[in-house]
C-alpha cells in the first residue's frame, strides 16, 4: 500500500514547491494525495487556484499532453483537492486528519528566528506539532530535492542529527527509505552527533542505497549543526522529534523547530514511534 500524503496549501509560490514533493511521494509509492486549502474568510471556492496535478504529470512525462482526469488514476495514484473553511488552519487541518489520516504531511514553511519566532509561530510548525505525523518541511526559497520541471529526485547528501534521546532510529530508517528514491542512487547519508557523550548505538542498514558516514561534533547543538549544514550543504535533513519540553522550549520551540528555521534544505521530521517511512517502506 502506498503512502497517504497530505499537502496543505495557501496557494503561495512556496506551496507550489512543496506540492511537487507531495505529488512525487504519492506517485512513486502509488499512494494517495490530498491537497487541502483552508480558507479563513469563507470566500467562494477557486479551484483554479489549486496546483495543476495533470499539468505537472504531463510536464514530467508521466502523462501525454491533454490527458483526461481519469488518466491520473491510471498511474496508480488517488488524488483529491479539498477546500475547507476554518478560522484556525491548524485545527481545520487536524480535523481533516481525524477523518482522512495521512502518513506524511508536506508543508511549505517560512523560516523565522529570534523574537519573531516566539511571537509569530509558523503555521506549518504548529500543524506538524499538533497532528504528530511524519512531516516534510520545504522552506521558502529552497528548490527542494524534487525538480519542478522534470519530477526527478535529486538526493546526494542526507544529514541525520542524532542523540541518545529521543531515539534516532526512526530517522535513520526514514533516511534510508528516502535514499532509495534518489535518481541516480549515489547518496551519502551522514549521521552527526553533537556533544561530549558517546555516539548513540544505531543500526544503519547495510542494504541501503547509499553510503553511510558518522561524524562527532562538539559545542552548542544549533551552532554545530548550522555550521555543518553551511559547509556540507545537504539536500535533505532528517530528524526524530518528540515535541517540546519545559518553559524555554515553549518559548523558543523544540530543537527540531529551531533547526528547521535555519535549514537551507527540506527537513523531514519523524515522530518517535512512527514507522510510516520505516525501512523498506518506499520500495
Amino acid at each position: 500500500m502506498g503512502l497517504r500524503v497530505l499537502h496543505p496549501t495557501d496557494f503561495s509560490e512556496a506551496s507550489e514547491i512543496a506540492f511537487v514533493h507531495a505529488l512525487k511521494l504519492a506517485l512513486v509509492t502509488k499512494g494517495q494525495l490530498h491537497v487541502l486549502h483552508v480558507d479563513p474568510d469563507g470566500t467562494p471556492v477557486r479551484w483554479q487556484g489549486f496546483p495543476g496535478i495533470r499539468e505537472a504529470l504531463e510536464r514530467w512525462g508521466e502523462l501525454p499532453p491533454g490527458s483526461s482526469r481519469d488518466a491520473v488514476a491510471n498511474l496508480g495514484i488517488d488524488v483529491e483537492k479539498v477546500y475547507a473553511y476554518g478560522r484556525d488552519p491548524v485545527m481545520a487541518t487536524a480535523d481533516f486528519l481525524q477523518r482522512r489520516p495521512a502518513d506524511v504531511i508536506v508543508l511549505a514553511t517560512h523560516q523565522r528566528d529570534g523574537l519573531a519566532g516566539w511571537t509569530q509561530p509558523s503555521v506549518a510548525e504548529a500543524i506538524a506539532r499538533n497532528v504528530g505525523e511524519v512531516s516534510l518541511f520545504v522552506p521558502a526559497g529552497s528548490a527542494g530535492f524534487v525538480s519542478t520541471a522534470t519530477g526527478t529526485i535529486h538526493l546526494q547528501r542526507i544529514l541525520i542529527p542524532v542523540d541518545a534521546v529521543p531515539s534516532a532510529q526512526p530517522a535513520i530508517d526514514a533516511a534510508a527509505a528516502m535514499a532509495a528514491l534518489a535518481e541516480p542512487s549515489d547518496v551519502t547519508l551522514r549521521v552527526v552527533h553533537v556533544g561530549d557523550d558517546s555516539f548513540p548505538d544505531l543500526d544503519t542498514p547495510t542494504e541501503s542505497a547509499g553510503k553511510w558516514e558518522r561524524r562527532a561534533l562538539s559545542g552548542d547543538v544549533l551552532t554545530a549543526l548550522g555550521q555543518e549544514m553551511q559547509e556540507w550543504r545537504p539536500d535533505l535533513l532528517v530528524m526524530t522529534t518528540e515535541g517540546r519540553h519545559g518553559f524555554m522550549d515553549c518559548l523558543r520551540g523544540s530543537t527540531t523547530e529551531r533547526v528547521l528555521r535555519g535549514a537551507p534544505c527540506p527537513v523531514l521530521a519523524v515522530s518517535v514511534g512512527n514507522r510510516a517511512l520505516g525501512r523498506g517502506a518506499l520500495r
